[in-house]
């Protein structure tokens, strides 16, 4: 089984993606902790990718794709996964779709949680405060908003047009989100 999981910076993502990979018995593979893993270890390129979060961008589509597809080549992603932060462009839907016809693979569903923008900046400030997450400040975390709706916005369009979207309300408990995310994948998947 591979999904995605898509949603602006902090609607949830990481949190859903972690019960659905264990629902499924799948990785959830976050781009984003593999990127900050590179930041913490130091490497060239948790050095490249420092800068670039520090201003608010978004990693290079080019930066990107190196790094999943060599995740997905991974003995535990051999039979299904669940991406979290990738794709975010249109570009980085090009290439997985590429990495999947190579392969014989096919997406089975995108869940997109959405949520209010307001409540999204005082829960990522929030976390920022508990994680010492300082690239986590308003004003970059507002820009971060801003990049996702130009850039990520339409890839919902494709997946919606390929009839593999699966909007999901991201405001709630974490368990509240989560009986919601497994519902709807249920009726999608069959299970």
């Amino acid at each position: 089984m591979r999904l995605l999981i898509m949603g602006p910076p902090g609607a949830g993502k990481g949190t859903q993606a972690a019960i659905i990979g264990e629902h499924y018995g799948i990785p959830a593979i976050s781009t984003g902790n593999i990127f900050r893993l590179a930041i913490t270890n130091r490497t060239k390129l948790g050095e490249r990718i420092k800068r670039i979060i520090a201003d608010g961008g978004y990693v290079p589509d080019s930066l990107s794709v190196q790094v999943v597809v060599d995740r997905l080549k991974e003995e535990d992603a051999k039979g299904g996964w669940l991406l979290d932060g990738f794709p975010r462009t249109l570009g980085q839907v090009q290439a997985l779709d590429e990495e999947l016809d190579a392969h014989g693979f096919t997406l089975k569903a995108v869940v997109s949680l959405t949520a209010d923008e307001d409540a999204i900046v005082d829960r990522m400030l929030k976390r920022a405060e508990i994680e010492g997450r300082p690239d986590d400040n308003e004003e970059t975390i507002r820009h971060r908003m801003e990049v996702y709706h130009e850039q990520t916005d339409p890839l919902l369009d494709v997946y919606r047009t390929r009839g593999l979207l699966i909007e999901v309300d991201g405001m709630g408990t974490v368990d509240e989100v989560s009986q919601r995310v497994l519902g709807a994948l249920a009726e999608r998947l069959g299970r």
